[in-house]
Order: structure tokens, then sequence, then C-alpha cells
């Protein structure tokens, strides 16, 4: 168990035990911190479970080498599966798919979503690039039959050919599909497929528990005053005011 479970388990007691708001003490909050028994193997988990899922190959191998602790996956995948997700963020559509289906083919077959936005990708670098002609003939021979099958498809298909429509796409209503935050989303999701076919979470743990650190500590805010962490980055206690 995680030292951020066992924390938001003792500040869950804590909360359940006021009737009103009480104050704790420093001193007392330290006490019931260093209670609080983590092993490191457990730590040293969530760091590699961390440096997996976000692809940090060499800092995963140097700190298998130092930790002992072993992956859950086997590390060159991560190496491919960056090159995809770097070919989406960098526009090469074209090559991740093959890539991807080079690692699995059925993760495409199985996952139409995931395939369709890829296409929508593509015809997005194709507008970026001013292939109007290719654009438009790409949209009619690959996207509008999978638009014709799901309404959903339909509704980005139009949304994203409306493009088309705009000389000047700063001003355009969808010009939001050409900036870089589009390419980080396709090549999110495709991250999160590439791990879901190895059998691996498509979120680090981590954040997750920092979340629910942060939601414990509101909850307790309304029935104790006591040191909490404003800043995840250093982990500081601070007072609180009372």
């Amino acid at each position: 168990m995680s030292l951020f479970w066992l924390v938001i388990r003792q500040l869950a007691e804590i909360g359940a035990m006021a009737t009103t708001k009480k104050v704790i003490t420093r001193e007392e909050w330290e006490k019931k911190l260093n209670d609080v028994k983590i092993r490191k193997e457990d730590m040293n988990k969530l760091v590699m479970n961390f440096l997996v899922t976000e692809g940090y190959v060499e800092a995963a191998e140097k700190f298998r080498t130092e930790s002992g602790t072993e992956p859950d996956i086997d590390l060159a995948t991560i190496t491919d599966r960056m090159a995809v997700k770097k070919a989406v963020q960098n526009g090469n559509v074209e090559d991740a798919i093959e890539k991807v289906n080079d690692l699995n083919p059925e993760i495409l077959d199985t996952n139409p979503q995931l395939f369709f936005h890829l296409q929508q990708q593509r015809l997005i670098e194709l507008i970026r690039n001013g292939k109007v002609e290719e654009a438009l003939e790409f949209a009619q021979e690959e996207l509008a039959p999978r638009g014709e099958e799901n309404q959903s498809f339909l509704e980005e298909l139009e949304r994203t050919v409306a493009l088309l429509a705009f000389e000047d796409v700063s001003n355009c209503p969808v010009g939001d599909l050409l900036d870089i935050s589009q390419r980080l989303k396709t090549a999110s999701e495709v991250n999160a497929a590439i791990l879901t076919s190895q059998s691996h979470e498509k979120d680090p743990k981590l954040p997750s528990l920092l979340k629910m650190l942060l939601w414990a500590q509101n909850q307790l805010d309304e029935k104790a005053a006591y040191p909490r962490i404003n800043d995840l980055s250093t982990a500081i206690l601070e007072d609180s005011a009372v």
C-alpha cells in the first residue's frame, strides 16, 4: 500500500471522528505521519510504474539497476511506443500507423475509434499543409464511409472538413483542430491503446494518488485545521491559519 493511500486513510479517520472543527498541531500531525510504515519496495514500484507508463526508458533502466525493481513490461517496447507517440506529435500519422501495426495489428483492428482519430489527424495534417484536393479525396474515400456508420464520427468529420471553408484559420471556430494540443490528444490516445494491449495501465498510478491526497485534504479542511501540503512539487507541510 502506498504512502499516499495510507495518509488518505489517516485523514479520513480523523475526519470521521471530528464532530467540530479541531486544531491539530504540527507535532501531532508529524507523529501520525511517522507512524505510517511504508515498504521501500512499494515506493519503488510506484516510481517504476510512472517511468514505464510515461515512457522514460533510460530512467527506467537506470532505476532498475539502482533499486533492483523490475518493470512489469519489456523496456524495449517503451522505445517502440514512444516512437509511435513522437510520430503523431510531429504530424507523421502514416508512419505512426505503420509502427502501431508493426507492434500489434490488433490494436487498430479492434479499436475503430482510435483508427478513425488517426485518420482524422491525417486529414488535419493534409489541410495544415495546404493540400486541399488531396484532403478532400482522402476525406471522401477514407473517412466518409466510417461517418456513415457512426454518427459521432460523421460529426467529427464535418467539423474537420469545415477547416477548408476558412482562409484565416486563426478566426475559425474549429481552428483548435490545428493546435498542437490536437496532436497531443491523438498521441495520448494511441499511447493508452498500446499500453492496454500490453496489459499495462494506461495511466500512471502516482498522479491518481496525488489527486486522491488533494481530495482528502479538501474533505478534512471542513473539520480540522492541520499542517497540509499546498505545493505537491515540494511536499512541504504548511501550518493552516486558525
